[in-house]
């Protein structure tokens, strides 16, 4: 598709900033732009490439539809809530727009319709209509009942349809974001790697795994999942993988508009244009979430992904982008945007339920004002402190799957030698009372390391489809070689020698 945005160096000296912000992708590069565009000093970081992470993974769906659906969000939040959720997302996109035009990113920034399509086997009784009536009384007066999807090659399928929701290219939207935080005095580093976060003196300081360190009146982790905080909002919310491929169309195949449905694991598409060829476009499809290394042959997912846009459109070529991304899901549906948990001066951003575009969004309009001290309308409703009673069955039941999984202390492993693994593959073994992640490369070395997730403890899982290791307990993802990719953990897996008693090296 794109090169993520231009890289830049690492950090090498110490510095003084009005704000740190820890993560380059949607939420960091939105906040730092909001602030630097009011005159702040602000310093950006990131362990790998600016805005190459978890946004440039997304399908970049600007939608105000939240995921729950809408009979959902109103029993989890009540309907004043629901719909200042709802107005929060809204704002989002429009604020999207206005920077695209007062900036002049090029981004293929489009508004287009949305529509929400029962999956096979559906409720027919309950959709459209109830899901219909809800978003009615939640803030879209313009939603509206469709019979037919024939055009998308769903004839006869039930759906309703949102106006006015919009897509982008992320990765061109994040440089323009990028070269106008630099502008108005920003400095952006990648490759450096933020050990701690940590109160001192009225203000803050970040500690990088270099040794350097940032001074600031305020930090913020956006980070996807928070380095901040050990447990208070990991507890609350549940990592998730997510699928992607692209393939190319003839264009015209189908009408531009955002389309997703209601199964569970759901999938959704989109258009955008080809550059290579005017005659074509790239239809973009997504879906097929599961839990962050609890699937043991996750390359399905993208064979059932193919199968289901096959059945939409027959004239899909060949398969040309295959990729998969981190999703943190709320156990109410709502992002957690705000002032960390028992901090001043440290906020955070995370939860995007699949909506990590106007989530990073809204959480740079809430902490700009927080920072400036300002009031803003939804800082009660998206606080990271917040427990939704509602939601308390999710939240249990997502903590109990987590918990389970430290069973697998007790197990013993996937292989018993390590000369059985194929090149190119991972497996955990068991020695002693130990857990050994083993790889064995392409190239006949084979490698050790703990399979030890150094956040809290739980054992990791091979991935064969992306060569990771994921904590299936929190979501942390780490390189085949051991090297943290994706927190909540910010150590890499420790040695495999030392571990032989078990224990857990802190993170």
């Amino acid at each position: 598709m794109a090169d993520a945005p231009d890289d830049r160096p690492a950090l090498s000296e110490n510095l003084a900033a009005d704000v740190c912000v820890v993560g380059a992708g949607i939420a960091g590069l939105s906040i730092a732009y909001h602030l630097a565009r009011e005159g702040r000093s602000v310093v950006v970081l990131d362990m790998h490439r600016i805005g190459g992470q978890e946004t440039a993974r997304t399908t970049a769906h600007l939608s105000d539809v939240l995921d729950e659906g809408m009979v959902e969000l109103e029993r989890l939040h009540g309907g004043e809530r629901a719909r200042h959720a709802v107005a929060g997302h809204r704002a989002a996109i429009d604020r999207i727009e206005e920077i695209v035009q007062a900036e002049e990113i090029d981004c293929d920034f489009e508004r287009l319709d949305g529509f929400l399509v029962e999956a096979p086997g559906g409720e027919a009784v309950a959709f459209p209509d109830e899901e219909l009536d809800a978003a009615r009384r939640l803030g879209f007066p313009d939603a509206s009942r469709v019979a037919d999807l024939a055009d998308f090659g769903l004839p006869g399928r039930p759906a309703i349809r949102f106006p006015a929701q919009a897509q982008l290219h992320p990765l061109r939207y994040m440089r323009g974001l990028a070269r106008v935080i630099e502008r108005d005095g920003g400095r952006l580093f990648a490759g450096t790697r933020a050990a701690q976060i940590e109160a001192r003196g009225g203000g803050v300081r970040v500690k990088t795994m270099d040794g350097n360190r940032i001074d600031a009146a305020a930090a913020v982790s956006a980070t996807n999942t928070p380095i901040t905080t050990r447990v208070a909002v990991h507890a609350k919310q549940a990592a998730y993988r997510s699928y992607a491929i692209g393939a190319r169309v003839p264009r015209g195949t189908l009408p531009h508009a955002l389309l997703w449905d209601t199964g569970d694991p759901y999938h959704y598409v989109r258009l955008l244009p080809d550059p290579a060829d005017q005659r074509a476009e790239i239809l973009i499809a997504g879906g097929e979430d599961h839990k962050t290394g609890q699937d043991e042959d996750p390359a399905v997912r993208f064979d059932r992904l193919e199968a289901w846009v096959r059945g939409l459109v027959p004239e899909l070529g060949e398969v040309a982008f295959r990729w998969s991304g981190q999703v943190l899901e709320p156990a109410d549906g709502l992002a957690f945007l705000g002032r960390s948990p028992g901090e001043e001066h440290v906020f955070l951003v995370t939860g995007d339920s699949g909506h990590g575009m106007t989530h990073g969004t809204l959480g740079a309009l809430i902490i700009t004002d927080l920072i400036a001290g300002r009031e803003n309308p939804w800082t009660e409703l998206f606080g990271p402190d917040r427990l939704t009673v509602q939601a308390a069955r999710a939240l249990l039941g997502e903590n109990l799957d987590a918990a389970a999984r430290y069973a697998n202390w007790l197990t013993g492993g996937d292989v018993a030698d390590p000369a059985s693994l194929e090149p190119g593959w991972g497996a955990v073994m068991r020695r002693g009372l130990a857990k050994i992640a083993v790889f064995h490369a392409p190239d006949g070395t084979v490698s050790e390391r703990s399979a030890v997730c150094p956040h809290l403890g739980c054992i990791v899982a091979w991935n064969p489809v992306e060569c990771t290791w994921d904590c299936p307990c929190h979501g942390s993802r780490f390189a085949a070689d051991g090297r943290v990719l994706h927190g909540p953990a910010i150590a890499d897996l420790a040695p495999a020698d030392g571990e032989g008693d078990g224990s857990i090296r802190p993170g």
